[in-house]
């Protein structure tokens, strides 16, 4: 199972390719898709559709794992974000690759065992979850990879939950 988990963002979108091997999940290619301050929001927008839209035909995942919104303080980045997770998810959508929502919530809950767990604590699970021995670099990308498996986590305790019923 290959799953492309994305932290969506206009400046920078994380994404990981994470891929399920029996009872291992080894990372594919992780990084960002990056923008720049300079381009309008539309130019921006387009750089992460097409971004996504590359990784997705290079990489074939089964389905994608995308973090849901939360409400932050600042409004304006909450409307970038709304806007780029509209154009990841319509990438998805074109090349019929389902996606599955996952909060932050979600993936401290899952990798740490704590709702409440820092950023810290989640890249250092991500890196034993997935035997990475080198620090993950951007903190986008390292949400990204976290994402993936959370959603992962999630598909499998559906696929296992539909077979006792």
């Amino acid at each position: 199972m290959r799953v492309l988990g994305i932290d969506p963002g206009t400046g920078r979108c994380g994404f990981g390719i994470v891929e399920k091997h029996g009872n291992r999940i080894v990372p594919i290619n992780y990084g960002v898709i990056e923008t720049f301050k300079e381009q309008n929001s539309l130019e921006r927008l387009n750089i992460v559709y097409e971004g996504v839209a590359e990784l997705i035909e290079m990489y074939r995942p089964h389905f994608m794992g995308v973090e849901s919104l939360y409400f932050n303080t600042n409004i304006t980045t909450g409307i970038e974000v709304a806007q780029a997770r509209g154009v990841i998810l319509l990438a998805g959508y074109r090349q019929s690759v389902p996606a599955v929502n996952v909060t932050p919530l979600q993936v401290k809950q899952q990798l740490a065992g704590y709702g409440r767990a820092e950023k810290k604590q989640v890249i250092e699970m991500v890196m034993r979850i997935m035997h990475i021995n080198t620090k993950i670099n951007p903190d986008d990308a390292a949400d990204a990879l976290a994402i993936g498996l959370t959603a992962i986590y999630q598909m499998e305790h559906k696929r296992l939950f539909k077979e006792e019923i």
